[in-house]
């Protein structure tokens, strides 16, 4: 079986998904380090793994790409204990990933993104406090949702928290504060909790032998 390679922004939640999957199913792989701050995920060579020019990407065998991180997710996690296989538990889990992207990721991520990767909040401003209010309607959703639950979907851990963790256990690094949600900041517990758990500036090493 080939190794798997991921190529990868080290302070991206979206390749920390992938990441911290990756290390808690055991299945070694290849981190290749594109640093989009140097424009590396624009260059040819990155163009011609993934067209969109973002990361991560997951190479699953010489010249087989995987773009997406929740795409990327799905694929890793089918028939594991991290995707339900019963088919409405499993819809509900691609309802959190599509919630994710569409309804938290834009606000709570690419606040962190301005404020502590590139370090321009007065320059974005009037930008991020646009993104206030839809961001902390994302975390109320998923407060009101987790108040009775331990985990997003089955009351078990899923790639659903998976998705939903990278970027709201550092939603503070753009400037959301989480106190106001206990059951998120516990839930946040129980996926620390979790077996195999690595933090976001965990760094694996580059090549793990199978």
């Amino acid at each position: 079986m080939e190794t798997l390679r991921l190529y990868d922004f080290l302070p991206s939640g979206n390749g920390y998904k992938v990441r911290l999957l990756l290390t808690q199913m055991g299945m070694p792989f290849e981190r290749v380090e594109v640093n989009i701050l140097k424009g590396e995920s624009r260059s040819v060579e990155f163009l011609s793994k993934n067209p969109n020019g973002r990361i991560p990407v997951l190479e699953i065998a010489p010249g087989k790409y995987l773009a997406e991180s929740n795409a990327i997710l799905l694929y890793l996690s089918e028939y594991t204990e991290f995707l339900p296989s019963d088919r409405y538990l499993k819809a509900q889990v691609m309802q959190w990933l599509f919630f994710e992207q569409y309804s938290h990721e834009p606000y709570i991520a690419t606040s962190r993104f301005w404020v502590s990767i590139l370090g321009k909040a007065e320059e974005y401003l009037a930008a991020l406090e646009q993104k206030r209010e839809p961001g902390y309607a994302a975390l109320k959703v998923m407060e009101n949702h987790l108040q009775h639950r331990s985990f997003f979907v089955g009351e078990r851990y899923t790639i659903a928290d998976i998705a939903l963790f990278a970027y709201t256990h550092v939603a503070d690094e753009g400037g959301f504060e989480l106190t106001q949600f206990p059951a998120i900041l516990a839930w946040i517990e129980r996926v620390k909790s979790q077996s195999g758990y690595i933090s976001i500036t965990h760094e694996p090493q580059l090549c793990y032998d199978w």
